[in-house]
């Protein structure tokens, strides 16, 4: 007679599991919340304790950890020696092992959860009897999700299932199992008082399951996905809601993701564009309707076709205003009844409503790959407080507005290098972005600007080496400049603003993006 040993968390489609075995002559073996569930639906289940002998003990911690349990999911069933083992311990053989494990990851995402809690959902027999049975799958089937169970069930009755069904399943019990202690080294590691948040981990467990596929990567040969990390608060892209539109892409996600981070920065009602992971076009305003206008505005060549972000609720107005132009996706946190009436019309439009925040990346941790193995750095959330700056060079007309020299520099920061961002009146007017000469990016900002360049701030991602870039933005009438500064030709920078009447401060604080 077969044996199958049950002890499940979750207990969905136990009961019909349950039935399909006893149907084909199996005896179950059950621990408590397993062993209640088949009694109470009349099914005939023997509890574990009974049939090692020992009784559970310290509350339920120490149930299946017995040799009868693991002998007879470990011992090879094709050696006589291992075979008499068995016999001469009264160790029957067990053939499947149903098992799910205590909600760790969902315990410790919870607000507020107490280390005590987290550490009672800690489970140590689950993995335990699934490292056995996977380890012993050229005998032991070992089912540890739900999902499993009507597969499983309808190929065991028709005969059909066989070794390699063991080892999918196996493979898929290993991947939980690491999946789970993954999960809960990274808990310790973040809830150490020896932890300090600057440090990075010196092993770096990285536990992702895939969310979402997609059509493909960056280009159509490229397969891709999107990826979470179970335990973690559900956050991001992977919190929105689309309301409509076609699937999401690899580059509408990467895009989507640049365009929040920079938006949901700013306390004011704003609004950012952006095309191929760079942003075109960032207004502020009273309202969501301006702070577009204003974005739009900045850059409406490179904006057709690019993804926009707002941080206040998109209602009818602004709807009708971007309805004729074509957008990839459009993200804010909430749209009106009246705004999704005028968008349903644009059938492969995308409307993301995102939460009222948006991590900087995942984990706090900006990681690329990189050939033989991975760059990990903390992500650049930093921004010096305008009170912090240091005035270099005073211009010769009226000081520049600080709201306009904090968004050119809160933007450059979200370019890719070098990036110069050209400001005026609450919105970028030009921006330079990705050239190997910062002077190139400075021309392409104060080209696209045109005759908005005069009168406006310039925010630059790091430090000018020479004083090239400085001549060209004033030739262009740009009144002030905002840099890190910590050039070795900070000197000749600085005298060059000073004979061209060039307001310049210093942050202190670089910005590279590359």
């Amino acid at each position: 007679m077969p044996t199958a040993l049950i002890s499940v968390y979750d207990k969905a489609g136990l009961i019909p599991l349950a039935e399909g075995l006893l149907g084909l002559g199996w005896r179950l073996l059950a621990t408590g919340g397993s062993l209640r569930t088949l009694q109470e639906a009349g099914l005939e289940a023997h509890e574990v304790a009974g049939y090692t002998g020992a009784p559970e003990c310290f509350d339920g911690r120490v149930k299946t950890l017995h040799p009868r349990i693991h002998g007879g999911l470990l011992f090879r069933r094709d050696l006589a020696s291992h075979v008499a083992d068995a016999k001469a311990q009264g160790i029957d053989p067990i053939d499947l092992v149903v098992i799910n494990l205590y909600p760790f990851e969902a315990t410790i995402a919870r607000e507020g959860v107490t280390t005590a809690e987290a550490i009672e959902q800690i489970d140590i027999g689950g993995p335990s009897m699934i490292r056995s049975a996977s380890k012993n799958h050229a005998s032991v089937t070992v089912l540890t999700d739900p999902d499993q169970y009507a597969g499983f069930l309808d190929k065991l009755q028709s005969g059909a299932w066989g070794l390699e069904d063991r080892r999918r399943c196996a493979l898929e019990a290993f991947r939980r199992t690491a999946a789970y202690d993954a999960a809960i080294s990274g808990w310790m590691e973040r809830t150490s008082t020896s932890h300090k948040p600057e440090e990075l981990p010196h092993h770096l467990c990285v536990n992702l399951v895939q969310k979402q596929g997609l059509r493909y990567g960056e280009n159509p040969h490229q397969p891709a996905a999107f990826y979470v990390e179970p335990g973690r608060p559900v956050e991001g892209v992977a919190a929105c809601i689309q309301h409509q539109g076609k699937e999401l892409s690899f580059n509408n996600l990467l895009d989507a993701d640049a365009c929040a981070r920079l938006v949901w920065q700013f306390p004011a009602p704003a609004c950012v564009i952006v095309k191929h992971n760079n942003p075109c076009g960032v207004g502020q305003g009273p309202h969501a309707l301006e702070a577009f206008l204003r974005a739009q505005a900045g850059d409406p060549v490179s904006a057709f076709g690019g993804i926009v972000a707002f941080n206040r609720p998109v209602g009818a107005e602004v709807a009708q205003k971007m309805a004729p132009t074509f957008w990839e996706v459009i993200l804010a946190p909430a749209f009106t009844g009246e705004a999704l009436e005028v968008f349903a019309g644009k059938k492969q439009l995308r409307l993301l409503q995102t939460p009222e925040h948006w991590p900087q990346s995942a984990r706090g941790l900006d990681t690329r790959s990189i050939g033989g193995g991975y760059l990990v750095q903390q992500t650049d959330d930093a921004f010096a407080p305008f009170d912090t700056w240091e005035m270099k060079a005073s211009g010769a007309g009226a000081k520049p507005r600080a709201e306009d020299l904090m968004l050119a520099q809160r933007v450059a920061k979200a370019v890719k290098s070098n990036a110069i961002v050209l400001v005026k009146d609450g919105a970028t007017v030009g921006i330079g972005a990705g050239q190997m000469s910062r002077v190139d990016s400075v021309e392409i900002a104060c080209r696209k600007a045109g005759d908005r360049a005069r009168g406006a701030a310039l925010g630059s991602d790091a430090f000018f080496p020479f004083a090239d870039g400085v001549e060209l933005a004033a030739s262009h009438g740009v009144t002030a400049i905002v840099e890190p500064g910590g050039s070795l030709r900070d000197n000749e920078v600085i005298a060059a603003a000073q004979k061209l009447g060039i307001w310049l401060f210093f942050t202190g604080m670089r910005h590279f993006r590359h």
